[in-house]
Order: structure tokens, then C-alpha cells, then sequence
């Protein structure tokens, strides 16, 4: 799977007096987004009326109260002689109006999913936080459609872009570019897919939802890609809303002009936002070009470009004035009033930023003078205080490659730049972008002969006057602009690639092949405090917790112990954490297994990461579900259920605290934590869950969920026993149609469950012979069944039951019959006799649905995806370090990836790295050659050891090729 994330990109204030460092900020965290409320009705119109002039909506939540109108025209510009640059950008707001009075445009496809039917009329529900309307669950109609879909006819792509639905996107956020376009171009998906995704989010439909059971209107992306999509969009909806703050903000202070108002819609990005206002923000030094105007010399800037055979400078001059005095100070200040003007046009910028792009531009790091005087007192002062002196010198030999460091931007490796951030931050290194001087030269000379040049014949002084007035701009403003963009898209690349390396590590963990069906006992080793002990049942379930004392005088004491809780267990498989003693404690467990200490048993063990346990040890959760329970032994508890269920257990700890990256301080903290709970619900939604049995910690990752949803579902099933159909959840507490929708396919009714619950002798509450429906205030009567369903055992949607039910007939199946082998040849005879194509057809629904239904009927019962992945590895045997030789050929399994290679355990307690330059792609399956990261955790793979450092610790390997 693809790993492709766009994330926020963060951004540097600017002060127009001085070129200052770019100095990387400290991530903030970001404030939690509430969940939206998702009410309405999900059936959608075939055929709605569209308003023709759809009004713009406010870009975020809360809704925001002022009426966002189009950019404004003002002829004030002349009047107070403002300079109006040229425009070679497309208006889009007329190509949209043009659009619109073109006959017979108008598309079949059904309007914006923000409008619902009311007595035969459709209405607009109102204004929510992204420009589309919030949905209420008031009325309760659990009833699905397919929904409306724009896709591309053949080579008419553009008049996809004209439908209702399209044009009611397209200047919603009220800026001068076009939403979809724009969000295409930066996403590199085509525009038909960029609306449809719009309008699934705009419906409050979560990312798991659209990548299963929305597939033909994604165009079969992956969730990584639908979710770099998403950020991309709430990026832009965030730049429009920060937009219209600046101009209310501007506008309140009496300086928005037409042409600065046109300047701030015209941005594409937070750079350029901050560009254009940063000189009117309050609290900012005034700047030479406002002091210049302010000194009324805009209108002499204006007459120098327009008609400068007319202008004289000593007009201007104002003897006993402070910028007027002379006419030196006029010119300067004409001067500083055409730089500024020539730094906030776009077409210069983009053809400063064109001759770049031209050109060899490097980043440079060096050791900071603060560091080099901070290393003469640590020299000087080592033997008083050594243990402070001694941090500091550790601290600044990390960086010591990138004292003189020097690489084109466009090859610089993203570890390399957070590297280069994290010392600058520490005031370790110095950095700077190197521009070359023929990019000055050049523009300069377009500037003064294309661009800026005067329209009618300019004296000698005049044109001298014009070219400092470029110089300047570049120097004093536009280079540091340039300075500061450069840095920050280095920045956000390595943030990107960087969050993508925890998002597929994370996914490896998580997916891990369950160990099931065995007596397991895990172990928390130490020397001290002794290895603390819980065998677990193959469910699960606590059977017995004890400490022992391994490394100390009384290890035989302690081995006969141990043998006998083994034995009365039954338990043949021992999971050792890998913290402190754990190397000791493998040792122990390898001799008396070598021994056969344990017969009659065939005892096994393996190590598991234990990262995160103690922390999880002592949350709230843990104390909740283990009360009675030391925590040192919960910890014991965590890892053997890491390896029994890996996604169960780690669901419960913060992702962050796993262990799953490398530099994940240095990276934004809220777009980590975003994209690590949507993998998290990705994960655990396409793996299912047993509503029946799962955690209220598991059920708060499904997609549609959340706590309270969860805790409505746990405190129903206490109450009311277990769930007989999906149906049922239309019952719980809090749950609307749309959650419904989202999460019903990702939640099963097991058939085995429900047996072993019923076989159970006064198995808890009875169930109510009738559980038919469910009133509230101003909510309608929902009828529900009370029968089991074969279907909601698969991973086919509720929508498309109907389809499933004519499916069967078709084939001559019945429900009863899912996951049988008869069922899957008469599913195989059918589709070769007919293609999934011409299926889908006749049945009026899409193959990519169908296909789903297919695969929902022919796995067998109690089916997991998690079963085609890796499971622990549980060896007999221990290797140590010193055992290794350079050349030998070992089997491991990955451990970690970072950015720059992977960590892979080869069972001699230290992991050994591969150097992402031994990672080539004729070593690597034809499967994973085009990943972004190609080694993730839990693979095996077969390895060459390169050197062996064993003073440092340190192992060097060689990929030799991943075993399948």
C-alpha cells in the first residue's frame, strides 16, 4: 500500500526591515476537532432542482456570521494613485459566469449533498465549517442509495467540471482560485475524483467508508492517498478562512485597498499570505514603503512608472521634513515605495521563483559561533562541572557531519533536514539557502527592460532611480521570501516522508498476524525487581500472575517453579519483552529449553517490543480493566496480548509511545497525530471487529464511532445481551443514520459468538423477546428485526443487501450457505460463464460493489486479513554478538524503519541496520518496488553482516532479499 501524505505546512512571519535567519519553529499542537454531527437523511435525490448562484459558504467551523461576497471592485485605486500591477491570472469568477450562461451545460447529476427534501421541495439545510451544510439525525431514515457520482465520459472531462455539484465547490471558499483545480494540481488526482472526494467529506463520511464501499467514486485510491487529499482540502479551507480574517482585520483598520483585498485572495499558500500581510500586521515595525507613503510620495511612484517625462522630484521636496528634506530622501523613498510594489507581484515572483527552479540552489550548514564559544568554556571548565559539559559536548558531536555541510536542495535527504532543523533549534549550526548571483543579474535586467519598464521616455537619474529600486526589492525583501519558502518546503517534504515512516510502521504493527488458540505466558524481564509473569488464555483471559527471580542465587528454585506453572497451564509459548534483563532472561529460558527442562512440553519463545507497556501500565484504561492488578504485572499482561492480539492491545496505548520512528519530535505534532489515529481506525475498521466480544477501547477506532458511541454500545450489550443482527444498533443510544452507515460494514455479528453465549448457563440479562424500536424527542419509530442475518457476519455493507439477496438467487445459493465450498463454486461457475463486468449490469449496481460481495460471500466464517500477515517468531535458541562474523548470511525479521534505512532484529540482542543504499529494488519483491518506504516492521528478510562494532554496539547489514 502506497504510503502518500500531504501534510500542513508551517510558516515563517516575516519583518520587511530585516532579512532574518529562517529558524524552524517548535510544532503546536493542534486542538482537537470536535466530531461533526451527522443527522440527515442519506438517501439522495435523483434528480434535485440546483440553485443557479450558490452562495458562498464560510470555510470553518464555527459558521462565520459575516456574508462572504466576491472580491469587491473599487475605483479608489486611482484616486489615491496606487500603482495596479499586471495580471496575467485568469479571473475565475468570470470564466465561472461565462460557464453558466452557456446553454444546454447543464449536467443530469444530482446537486450538492447538502440539500435534503422538505414536503416536495429541496432546501438548503445551511452553512457549516467547510461551506457545506451540517447534517441532523433527527429523522431517522436508515434507508441508503447510491450516491450521485461525477465521473469522466470518454474525452469530455471538462463538462464533469461543470455540473451542479462542481461549480457549487468551486468558489465556496471565496478566493481567486478555483478549490478543485487547485486541489488537483497540488494532489496530482484528476479533477472528477477531487469533487467527488470533496463532496464524500462534505457528507461527513470517514476515509475507511470511501475506501471500501465508495471505491468507483475514488477511483480506487488507497486511504493514505484519499487522506493526503483530505489534509490538502483542509489545508485551502484553512488559508480561505485565515484570508478572510486578515481582510476584516485589515478592513477594520482602515488599510484594505481594492488591490491588496485582489493580492490576499490571489494566494495559494500560507507563504504567500504572510508575505502580503505581514507589514500590516499590528504590532510590526512600520515599514520604509509605508513611511514613504505616508510622506505622500505613492503618487511620485506612480508618475515614475506611468509618465515619468513629467515628474520632478524637487516638487516633493519639503525642507525641514524628515524624509522630504532633500531630494535624495524623495528618491529613497520613491525608491522603497517601487520595492515593495515590485515584491508583491505575482508575476515577478513567479518569475523570480521560475529562474530558481533554473538553477543551483543549495542549502548550507555550519557550526554556529554560540557553539564554538560554548566548546572553549566546556574545555575550560570540564573539571568543574564534568557532567554538564560532558552533555553538551555529546549534544554537539551528533551534528559534527553537518558542520560543513553543503548539498543541493533538490538531493538533500529528509533526515538530513530535520537534522539540520534540530541543531539550529539547539543553536548548534548556522544555515543559509545559497541563491546564485546570475539569478540577481537576470532579474534584475527583466525587471528594469520587461516588466517594470517605464511607459514613456525616462531621464538618465530616473532609470538609476528604477534599477536600485529593483536591487533593493531583491535584496531586502524577495530573497529572504525566497529564503524562508525554500526552507519551509524542505521542511514540510521531510515532515511528509517522515510521518509516512511512523503511518506504514505503525500499519506493520498493528496488522501483525494474531497468535491464537494457544495457553501463552508474557514477561516482563529485570533483575531487581525481579521478571514479572502472566499466563494468559488462548481468549485472552488472566489465568495467573507471579514474579520471579531469575538472576539471582536461587535460580533453580526458581526454574522449578516455573516448570510446574508451565505444565499445570499447559503453556508452550513464552513472550519476553525486550527492555532491561531481557538478553539475561533469553539466556535462561534458551539453556533450559536446550535442556528439555520443560518436557513433556515443546516449549518456544520470542521477543516482542515492549515500547509503551509501563506507560499503558498505569493509564486510566489499564486500571479499569485490571483493578486488582499490580501495574508492574499489567505490563506483563500487555505484552503477552501484543503478540495474542497485536491490534487489541496497542489500540489502547498513545501510537506515538510504540516505538514505530525515528525524529518524531522534530515533526508537526497535530498532522502526526492525525495521521496516526486515521491509520489506527483504518486499520482496525478493514480488519472488523466482533461487536459482541471487542473492547469499548477497540470499538472507538471503527469508523462512525467514538467514545460515546462506544460506551453507548458496551452499556446495550450489558443491558440487553448481545447483538442478534447490525440491525440492532439503530437502537443504541446516540447512533444516527449516518453513524450507522459509516459503521455497520466494519462491524460483524459472529455466528460462533452467539452460540457459545446462549450456551452459557444464565449467560446474563435476557434479551427482550421484542426489541422492535426506539422513540425520542421529535424522532420517528425504527423498526427493527429481531432475527439473525448471515450477511452481517461478512464485510458486505447493509446498502447493498438487497444486491447480496439477488446475487444468491442468481448463483442458486442462500445466505445460510456463506463461506461454504459449495457456495464459492457456484460463485466461480457464474462468474466465468459471465465477467463481474456484465454481472454488475444486470443487476443495476457497480463491480466494484459487486466484487465486494463476491469476496463477502466466499471467505470462510471467522475470516481475517491479518492472516495472510506475519506472525511473532518464536525460536529455542540464543545467539549472542560476539558469535557474529562479517559474511555470514543471517534470516531476520525488521524491527524499525527510519529515514535513512531499516532496523532488523537477527536475534543477538542488538539490532543491525541496512543502510537504505543496500535497500536497491532488484533485492525487493516486484510487489513492493514501488513504495515509498520498502522495508516496513514484522518483515523477514534474509541479510549479509557488512561489519561488526562491537565496542559501539553497532551491526552493519547487507539486504540480500525479503523472504515471502
Amino acid at each position: 500500500m502506497n504510503t502518500h501524505f500531504v501534510f500542513r505546512s508551517f510558516t515563517q512571519t516575516m519583518s520587511e526591515e530585516d532579512g532574518e535567519e529562517w529558524m524552524p519553529s517548535k510544532p503546536k499542537p493542534k486542538a482537537p476537532r470536535k466530531p461533526a454531527t451527522s443527522n440527515a437523511k442519506s438517501k439522495q435525490p435523483k434528480a434535485p432542482k440546483v440553485p443557479k448562484e450558490p452562495k458562498p459558504k464560510a470555510p470553518r467551523k464555527p459558521p462565520v456570521k459575516r456574508k462572504l461576497d466576491g472580491p469587491k471592485t473599487s475605483q479608489d485605486s486611482a484616486a489615491t494613485g496606487l500603482i495596479q500591477t499586471k495580471r496575467t491570472r485568469i479571473d475565475t469568477e468570470n470564466e465561472q459566469t461565462k460557464a453558466d450562461n452557456h446553454k444546454g451545460e447543464r449536467s443530469d447529476e444530482p446537486g450538492p449533498a447538502a440539500m435534503k427534501r422538505e414536503d416536495n421541495r429541496w432546501v438548503n439545510e445551511g452553512p457549516s465549517s467547510l461551506g457545506y451544510t451540517v447534517k441532523k439525525e433527527e429523522q431517522e431514515d436508515y434507508t441508503f442509495e447510491d450516491p450521485c457520482t461525477i465521473k469522466p465520459s470518454g474525452r469530455q472531462l471538462p463538462s464533469t467540471l461543470r455540473s451542479p455539484l462542481a461549480k457549487s465547490l468551486r468558489n465556496q471558499l471565496n478566493m481567486n482560485w478555483d478549490l478543485i483545480e487547485l486541489l488537483s494540481i497540488l494532489t496530482n488526482v484528476e479533477p472528477w475524483v477531487c469533487v467527488n472526494i470533496v463532496t464524500l467529506l462534505q457528507e461527513e463520511n470517514t476515509v475507511p467508508f470511501m475506501v471500501r464501499y465508495r471505491k468507483d467514486m475514488i477511483n480506487h485510491m488507497d486511504a493514505d492517498a484519499v487522506r493526503e487529499v483530505q489534509l490538502v482540502y483542509e489545508d485551502l479551507c484553512a488559508l480561505a478562512k485565515k484570508t478572510q480574517s486578515v481582510i476584516q482585520t485589515l478592513k477594520k483598520d482602515g488599510n484594505l485597498t481594492s488591490e491588496l483585498e485582489q493580492n490576499l485572495r490571489n494566494c495559494r499558500s500560507a507563504d504567500e499570505l504572510d508575505h502580503v500581510y505581514s507589514p500590516y500586521k499590528k504590532g510590526s515595525k512600520l515599514t520604509k514603503a509605508r513611511r514613504a507613503k505616508a510622506l505622500g510620495l505613492e503618487e511620485a511612484a506612480s508618475t515614475l512608472l506611468e509618465s515619468p517625462h513629467t515628474l520632478d522630484l524637487n516638487k516633493w521636496v519639503q525642507p525641514g521634513t524628515e524624509g522630504l528634506s532633500t531630494v535624495e530622501e524623495v528618491a529613497t523613498g520613491v525608491e522603497h515605495i517601487l520595492a515593495d510594489v515590485i515584491a508583491k507581484d505575482p508575476d515577478t515572483l513567479t518569475y523570480v521563483k521560475e529562474l530558481c527552479e533554473k538553477s543551483h540552489i543549495t542549502i548550507q550548514s555550519s557550526v554556529s559561533k554560540t557553539a564554538l564559544k560554548d566548546k572553549e568554556k566546556t574545555e575550560k571548565t570540564a573539571h568543574s562541572k564534568p557532567g554538564s559539559q560532558q552533555n553538551k559536548k555529546q549534544d554537539m558531536d551528533k551534528f559534527s557531519l553537518y558542520f560543513d555541510f553543503t548539498c543541493n536542495i533538490h538531493r538533500i535527504q529528509s533526515h538530513q533536514t530535520l537534522a539540520i532543523n534540530r541543531g539550529e533549534s539547539l543553536k548548534i549550526l548556522t544555515v543559509k539557502i545559497n541563491i546564485p548571483d546570475r539569478v540577481k543579474s537576470d532579474f534584475t535586467t527583466w525587471c528594469i527592460n520587461c516588466r517594470w519598464r517605464t511607459k514613456t521616455f525616462a531621464r538618465e537619474e530616473l532609470r538609476v532611480l528604477i534599477k536600485n529600486a529593483v536591487e533593493d526589492s531583491y535584496k531586502r525583501l524577495i530573497l529572504p521570501f525566497l529564503t524562508r519558502s525554500y526552507r519551509t518546503k524542505l521542511t514540510t517534504a521531510a515532515e511528509k516522508e517522515s510521518i509516512a515512516m511512523f503511518v506504514r510502521n505503525l500499519r506493520q504493527r498493528l496488522l501483525a498476524g494474531p497468535v491464537r488458540g494457544c495457553v501463552l505466558m508474557g514477561v516482563d524481564p529485570g533483575f531487581r525487581h525481579g521478571c514479572k509473569v502472566a499466563v494468559l488464555s488462548p481468549t485472552s483471559q488472566i489465568l495467573h500472575t507471579d514474579v520471579f527471580y531469575l538472576h539471582n542465587s536461587s535460580t533453580h528454585q526458581e526454574a522449578d517453579k516455573l516448570r510446574h506453572l508451565l505444565i499445570k497451564y499447559g503453556c508452550t509459548k513464552i513472550v519476553i519483552g525486550n527492555g532491561t534483563a531481557c538478553r539475561e532472561t533469553e539466556a535462561f529460558f534458551s539453556d533450559l529449553i536446550s535442556r528439555r527442562y520443560f518436557q513433556p512440553l515443546d516449549v518456544s519463545y520470542c521477543i516482542t517490543n515492549e515500547a509503551g507497556a509501563s506507560i499503558y501500565s498505569v493509564s486510566p484504561e489499564a486500571v479499569k480493566e485490571m483493578p486488582d492488578l499490580d501495574p508492574n504485572l499489567r505490563s506483563a499482561v500487555s505484552i503477552g496480548r501484543r503478540v495474542q492480539d497485536p491490534m487489541a492491545e496497542l489500540v489502547k496505548i498513545d501510537p506515538k509511545h510504540i516505538g514505530i520512528g525515528t525524529y518524531q519530535h522534530d515533526v508537526s505534532a497535530g498532522a502526526l497525530k492525525s495521521a496516526l489515529d486515521g491509520v489506527v481506525q483504518e486499520c482496525v475498521s478493514f480488519v472488523g471487529v466482533d461487536i459482541n466480544i471487542c473492547s469499548e477501547t477497540l470499538m472507538r477506532h471503527v469508523a462512525g464511532l467514538n467514545a460515546g458511541r462506544a460506551r453507548s454500545i458496551a452499556e446495550w450489550r450489558e443491558q440487553n445481551g448481545p447483538f442478534i443482527n447490525r440491525e440492532q444498533l439503530k437502537l443504541v443510544k446516540g447512533m444516527g443514520p449516518k453513524s450507522f452507515q459509516q459503521c455497520a460494514g466494519f462491524i460483524r455479528i459472529n455466528p460462533q459468538t452467539l452460540e457459545w453465549y446462549f450456551s452459557l448457563p444464565q449467560s446474563g440479562p435476557a434479551i427482550p423477546e421484542k426489541i422492535s424500536s426506539k422513540k425520542g424527542k421529535g424522532k420517528s419509530c425504527v423498526a427493527v428485526p429481531s432475527s439473525v442475518n448471515p450477511l452481517d457476519q461478512t464485510c458486505i455493507h447493509p446498502e447493498s443487501y438487497h444486491t447480496a439477496q439477488r446475487f444468491l438467487s442468481l448463483v442458486g445459493a442462500t445466505a445460510d450457505q456463506i463461506g461454504t465450498v459449495k457456495l464459492s463454486q457456484c460463485v466461480e461457475d457464474t462468474v466465468k460463464s459471465s465477467s463481474v463486468e456484465e454481472l454488475a449490469r444486470s443487476m443495476e449496481t457497480s463491480p466494484e460493489t459487486l466484487k465486494l460481495i463476491i469476496d463477502g460471500l466466499t471467505q470462510p466464517p471467522g475470516f481475517d486479513i491479518r492472516q495472510n500477515f506475519r506472525q511473532a517468531d518464536f525460536k529455542r535458541g540464543v545467539v549472542s554478538m560476539s558469535d557474529l562474523q562479517v559474511g555470514a548470511v543471517l534470516t531476520g525479521r525488521v524491527d524499525n524503519t527510519a529515514l535513512f534505512g531499516a532496523f532488523v532484529d537477527i536475534g543477538v540482542g542488538r539490532s543491525g541496520l541496512i543502510h537504505k543504499s543496500k535497500i536497491t529494488l532488484d533485492k525487493l519483491p516486484p510487489s513492493q518496488r514501488r513504495r515509498s518506504l520498502v522495508l516496513g516492521p514484522g518483515e523477514r528478510v534474509e541479510v549479509r553482516v557488512l561489519n561488526v562494532d562491537r565496542q559501539r554496539g553497532r551491526i552493519g547489514l547487507d539486504l540480500i532479499r525479503v523472504l515471502q
